[in-house]
């Protein structure tokens, strides 16, 4: 199956909204995380949580300041061929 990037961003914030407790509606892809309040800990965990689900590694210099970041990071290694 071949994920499309409307499905992987659906599935991102899904992770994210239930990770964090977050209602999805208020997860738009421009929204700063520090809307929300996270810290590092709060970007590690659903980092964690993406790679689990998805099955990838998201390399630690990815950088990581809004929804969109965690969209594009998992879109980029998921629809990679492997390596």
């Amino acid at each position: 199956m071949i994920a499309t990037n409307t499905a992987i961003e659906r599935e991102v914030i899904r992770i994210i909204s239930k990770t964090k407790e977050i209602k999805a509606d208020r997860l738009w892809a421009d929204r700063l995380l520090q809307d929300f309040g996270f810290d590092m800990v709060d970007v590690v965990d659903i980092i964690l949580e993406l790679e689990k689900s998805f099955q990838i590694i998201i390399p630690d210099e990815v950088q990581i300041d809004k929804v969109r970041d965690f969209v594009d990071a998992v879109a980029l290694h998921a629809l990679s061929p492997a390596e």
